[in-house]
């Protein structure tokens, strides 16, 4: 095999790219994917919980459709970010990623208390009930990725920030609906497919930095 085709004259610049390529296609383990899988969520934990430290859960005033409403905003900035390559505010779009695992995992949260459940949530109640939602949310994953393979390693980010902008309309849709569908999943289960994209993002996002 030809490893210079394409690149006449700049022998490095070939071996470098083939040698980039192979390492980007190595094949992946469900151990590496779960190794990633929680260092990405460590990053959104920590943030959590140090928000609920110094706000508790306020968060619990907003219903679902609100948390909805939030998710889309973050979304929707991402790929306003990455069509116009650039952010006048400096946050860089790893943090939205982020917050579109939190939102998810409250949504999910709010999904599951009863509307007369006390709004402020103890700090430990709050953390344990956000580490149920994320239990649940990696299970998921697990059995999808055990179907799809690793697919989602060979998408773009950009692709991932548009799926979760679908599942974003889609609970919109839902929830106008009152909640009732005919063939589709309920909301929690398209909050769980957000917060993962979301996750399969940031460890894309971790893995080009790496490369970078």
């Amino acid at each position: 095999m030809d490893i210079g085709i394409g690149f006449a004259g700049a022998p490095g610049r070939s071996l470098y790219l083939v040698e980039r390529y192979f390492k980007k296609s190595e094949v992946s383990t469900i151990e590496d994917t779960l190794k990633e899988y929680e260092q990405a969520f460590s990053l959104c934990s920590r943030l959590f919980e140090a928000k609920t430290s110094d706000y508790g859960t306020a968060w619990r005033i907003l219903r679902p459709s609100s948390l909805t409403d939030q998710l889309f905003i973050k979304a929707n900035r991402i790929r306003t970010i990455q069509e116009n390559q650039k952010a006048k505010v400096d946050e860089g779009i790893d943090s939205e990623f982020i917050g579109i695992v939190n939102y998810s995992l409250m949504a999910i949260i709010q999904c599951d208390l009863p509307d007369d459940h006390t709004k402020e949530l103890p700090a430990h109640e709050a953390i344990e009930r956000y580490r149920s939602a994320y239990a649940d949310t990696r299970d998921l994953m697990i059995r999808k990725n055990h179907d799809y393979g690793e697919a989602w390693r060979d998408m773009r980010v950009s692709s991932l920030t548009d799926l979760i902008l679908m599942k974003v309309l889609r609970v919109k849709q839902i929830e106008n609906n009152d909640g009732k569908t005919k063939v589709s999943e309920g909301v929690e289960a398209n909050y769980q497919d957000m917060a993962n994209y979301a996750l399969f993002a940031l460890i894309l996002l971790a893995r080009d930095d790496d490369t970078a």
